[in-house]
């Protein structure tokens, strides 16, 4: 039974208040309770809804950013897809477009039938000395194009051990698809050597993928002719004539052989034709020994298809082989089957008058567009000078295919969209592909001889460009391309830049334009089509190069490994190892790319101006950075008196071997192997960096300084200073008091811009030293007299390295003036000759 509550009673019997029945509690106070929780819940619920919302945005989001790495620019094409072909462009369909061996042609293509020579000297000391492609471990004497006019012609010299090989080409237009073109192979005997060398030549053909070949056969096993066919191409043929001791001599002895098989990728030919080569065959002149040489040989071939693939992968290859003894000539006819009606064939006597035709059309042209005879050069110095240019233009490539790149957004490279690029590049042998900033000095030189081709070129870089306003900087595009470059640097990641040279090209085009109103409404299209990927890529510069404090530039991209560089490297910039803040950091500002963002805003003003498009944004962030006292404030040092770049810098480092304890009676290979690491002796701090040298000049080389700067006076100073950066060979690229001048990077990574002399900063210093002794100004004198002797001092040593080489190079020894580096480097070395013609 439950126990009764007590009652409490008041004096006169009545019950108390407080014994009074309480009243139930307020069921809005129990309702309050309720409504919290249930919003908690619902709180709860939607930050649950709006986290997955988020989430899966931001793995949109992400996958979008990723994307867009390999999105191409959204404007119209500068070029249409079909404007390199024979419809449009039939005069530069065939081209030797194929700078990385030493004589073949293509198409201007995707997967273009692609033609070469192969070569190799019979009983020799070496066996099997197969020469291809262009390699610095041939050790040839010399090779190169004397003549080249980047269109219909083009004589080569190729002088190995103890002969020379002249190549030449005639093209003919007629047909759908290009024409007709024949080459004249002549072969010497050096007038030193012992004997006349035994030689055999192997003309080939290929397909990359698509088309077909066919190789007739005569008796005795002799390949006459190739006839063929593609999409771009239609049918054709191409026929092999007999060696002769020249053009109307009667044929010379010869041995003939030919392989036919099937080829998994371009890159693998030289591979194919040495591994088919068979000793068994016999040489037997009539008065002669007979010897066994060696040959292709088809029964050698093993199949490189894997038969899970697809065959379609393999494209034809056929090789035709001539074994014959110097001196002889022999000539290879290609006739387009829509050639209807060509009036004899491109051969013989009729190659040798159209050929001599060509060579008196290019001479004009040389001397109407540089005047070296006018400037009272040798023949000498002018034959070298042709060479110059001719190599340039006969080191034009026409490439298709993608590059890999990566953003911080993906985990893996990707595969940026097919595109196609009409390039010149920096050398045949060791750099045969485009590279950014190497191509806008060659457009100073090429824009000089054929003013279109030129635009053409600039209009395939910037077509190449992403949504985002990047444009990789090294186009490796298939695996022709690829299989020349180390692993490490084939993918291209999108926060690195490279110096906007292009800009220097488009600033003499608009300078052109507007003196120029008939170049003016035949070019404008074509700049206005250019004209959006400008914008962005600028742009681009603008905001993702931008450094700690307004108006300041950083380049990205600099090796973070500070353990292992003496000064880790800033390929970006183009200028490799030489000195910046030893430490990387984002506090960095850079001279040379803050004086590239004045240059290209300055353009971007003018070619706005031209095309009617709003000006001002552009000419006030030129107004700006021409602004010498921002300049000053944000890069002049007082205390070293030069312009510099700003960081986290020591100059207290060195390389030091690394010490690894290896206890006692342990063997040393069971240890890691000592390597050479930085031993940094004093803490960095935020300061200018120390280096007079390529960098420190920008302000100057680019024109940024005004003409009365009292910075002038400096910089005139230092670049005639024996210590900092005169030589009787031109200006060296890093000052001889400097602590890293010719120190070594890492233990495997020899000097490159912290001394030796490079043409292309060269050019810009004279043509700056022109600039200021052209215009009124305190130092107008001194800058003139410099510029004469520099000027004087560059080609005669560029020259006489030619002569004693038979190579321009790389870069020059600033101790010796000794060619050094890649070589033939007729990249941005062959500026020599616009230095020459005084063409700024």
């Amino acid at each position: 039974m439950a126990k009764r509550r007590k009652r409490v009673l008041t004096g006169d019997g009545v019950p108390s208040p407080r014994e009074e029945k309480a009243p139930a509690p307020p069921r809005r106070e129990k309702k309050k309770k309720t409504d919290i929780g249930k919003v908690f819940i619902n709180i709860s619920i939607g930050l649950c809804i709006f986290s997955l919302i988020w989430f899966f945005y931001a793995l949109y989001m992400r996958s979008a950013l990723a994307r867009r790495v390999v999105t191409l620019h959204p404007s119209p094409r500068v070029l249409n897809a079909t404007s390199s072909s024979p419809a449009v462009s039939p005069d530069q369909f065939w081209g030797s477009y194929r700078p990385h061996v030493y004589f073949g042609m293509k198409t201007r293509s995707p997967r273009s039938v692609v033609t070469g020579l192969m070569w190799m000297r019979q009983f020799a000391d070496v066996d099997g000395n197969l020469r291809h492609t262009c390699e610095q471990g041939d050790r040839l004497q010399g090779y190169g194009w004397l003549m080249h006019d980047g269109v219909s012609f083009g004589v080569q010299e190729i002088h190995d051990r103890d002969f020379t090989l002249t190549t030449e080409f005639v093209k003919r237009m007629g047909g759908d698809h290009g024409g007709d073109w024949t080459w004249r192979i002549t072969a010497k005997q050096h007038s030193s050597a012992a004997m006349a060398p035994v030689i055999s030549l192997m003309f080939y053909a290929a397909t990359d993928v698509q088309g077909s070949l066919q190789a007739h056969v005569e008796e005795k096993n002799v390949l006459s002719s190739v006839t063929g066919t593609s999409e771009e191409l239609g049918n054709f043929k191409i026929t092999f004539g007999k060696p002769t001791a020249g053009e109307g001599a009667t044929g010379k002895y010869a041995k003939y052989n030919y392989l036919q098989t099937r080829s998994p990728g371009l890159d693998k030919l030289t591979d194919i034709a040495k591994n088919s080569l068979n000793h068994k065959f016999i040489f037997s002149p009539p008065k002669g020994e007979k010897r066994s040489y060696f040959a292709v040989d088809s029964h050698k071939v093993m199949t490189h298809h894997n038969q899970q693939q697809d065959p379609k992968i393999e494209g034809d290859f056929v090789v035709h082989q001539v074994t014959v003894q110097t001196p002889f000539q022999i000539e290879v006819l290609f006739e387009s089957g829509s050639f209807h009606d060509r009036p004899n064939q491109l051969v013989g006597s009729v190659l040798t008058d159209e050929l001599e035709r060509r060579k008196v059309a290019f001479n004009e042209k040389f001397e109407g567009t540089f005047g070296l005879q006018a400037k009272e050069f040798t023949s000498s110095q002018i034959k070298f000078a042709k060479a110059a240019l001719s190599n340039m233009l006969g080191g034009m490539g026409y490439f298709y295919g993608q590059s890999v790149v990566q953003s911080v957004y993906n985990e893996h490279p990707l595969l940026y969209p097919e595109s196609p690029l009409f390039t010149a590049v920096p050398s045949r042998s060791f750099f045969p592909r485009g590279f950014l900033w190497d191509e806008g000095f060659h457009q100073l030189l090429l824009s000089k001889w054929d003013p279109p081709l030129s635009l053409e070129v600039i209009a395939h870089w910037l077509d190449l460009i992403n949504v985002e306003g990047w444009i990789p900087r090294e186009q490796i595009l298939d695996d022709e391309a690829r299989s020349k470059v180390p692993s490490e640097f084939i993918v291209q990641h999108n926060e690195n830049a490279n110096p906007p040279t292009l800009f220097l090209v488009l600033q003499k085009l608009v300078d052109q334009l507007e003196t120029d109103p008939d170049r003016l409404s035949s070019h404008l299209p074509v700049l206005r089509r250019l004209y959006p990927r400008l914008q962005t890529w600028f742009e681009w510069f603008n905001t993702t190069q931008a450094g700690p404090m307004a108006n300041s530039y950083r380049w990205r991209g600099r090796d973070k490994d500070t353990n292992l560089f003496l000064n880790p490297k800033t390929l970006t910039s183009g200028l490799d190892d030489y000195p910046r803040a030893s430490h990387p950091s984002s506090d960095e500002r850079h001279v040379d790319l803050y004086c590239w963002m004045a240059l290209a805003s300055g353009i971007m003003a003018n070619v706005a101006r031209i095309l009617g498009e709003p000006h001002k944004v552009y000419e006030n962030t030129h107004l700006t950075l021409s602004n010498n006292e921002l300049l000053n404030e944000l890069h002049w040092s007082d205390n070293l008196r030069v312009f510099s770049d700003y960081g986290n810098h020591t100059q207290a480092v060195s390389l030091q071997q690394e010490k690894v304890y290896v206890p006692p009676g342990q063997p040393r290979h069971q240890f890691p192997v000592t390597r050479l690491v930085r031993s940094v002796r004093r803490a960095p701090k935020l300061q200018y960096v120390n280096a007079l040298g390529y960098v420190s000049l920008f302000p100057f080389l680019l024109h940024i300084l005004t003409p009365d700067s009292p910075k002038l006076e400096h910089i005139l100073r230092d670049i005639q200073d024996p210590e900092h950066l005169w030589t009787p060979y031109g200006l060296r690229s890093l000052s001889r008091t400097d602590p890293l001048y010719m120190k070594r990077n890492t233990e495997h990574d020899a000097p490159y811009w912290r001394g030796p002399i490079w043409i292309n900063i060269n050019y810009l210093a004279v043509r700056a030293l022109h600039h200021y002794g052209s215009i009124e100004g305190p130092y107008k004198e001194k800058a003139a007299a410099i510029y004469q002797e520099l000027r004087t001092n560059l080609i005669k040593n560029v020259y006489k390295q030619y002569l004693e080489t038979g190579y321009i190079w790389e870069q020059y020894s600033d101790s010796t003036g000794r060619g050094q580096g890649s070589h033939p480097f007729t990249g941005w070395s062959a500026l020599t000759v616009l230095i020459m013609a005084e063409k700024y």
